[in-house]
């Protein structure tokens, strides 16, 4: 087979191999070409729960609006910065 990637792409990946993170510009295309696969056939089971616990959240009212959350986050991390 024979790529040909955009010259940016080409030399991300050759710096990634130079920088030893894979052995080679062939294990560097498999490992993308296997992550993309992966997500590709994920079918979010994993998430079912998660969502599931929000639902029931949302249900009893236990919710914030955005705004409130970011103004509890500010506050938390001053008081770190303490």
């Amino acid at each position: 087979m024979n790529i040909k990637l955009p010259a940016e792409q080409q030399e991300w990946i050759e710096a990634q191999v130079a920088a030893g993170h894979f052995e080679s510009v062939d294990q560097a295309l498999a490992v993308a070409v296997a992550e993309l696969m992966a997500i590709h056939s994920d079918d979010l089971a994993w998430a079912k729960p998660y969502v599931d616990q929000a639902r029931a959240s949302v249900a009893r009212g236990d919710v914030m609006s955005g705004e409130e959350y970011f103004q509890r986050m500010d506050e938390r991390l001053r008081s770190l910065r303490s």
